[in-house]
């Protein structure tokens, strides 16, 4: 098994956006490590003529038709806002601090 190193863990964290601390550095090394490796299992199989998938099986009709619907009331979207506004929701201005 190849180990990633601690910087390559850093560089996926700085990537996705992610503060771990020394603990979870050592852990995702090894849980990374782990998954490139089945990675590369899957790379030696031959695949050849197999078609992609996105399901394991196949999935048929699994979304309803797409009909138009009437909206739904704005009153009744907004019932539950904490700050409607000009009958839309309300969101904090960039920058400001709640």
């Amino acid at each position: 098994m190849a180990m990633l190193d601690r910087d390559q863990v850093l560089h996926v964290a700085r990537l996705a956006r992610l503060e771990l601390s020394d603990a979870e550095v050592e852990r995702m090394a090894s849980e990374l490590s782990h998954v490139l490796d089945h990675i590369e299992k899957i790379r030696e199989l031959d695949l050849e003529g197999v078609a992609p998938t996105s399901h394991v099986i196949d999935v048929v009709n699994a979304l309803r038709a797409d009909e138009p619907e009437p909206c739904l009331p704005a009153e009744v979207a907004l019932a539950s806002a904490p700050e409607p506004l000009h009958g839309g929701f309300g969101v904090p201005s960039p920058g400001a601090h709640a």
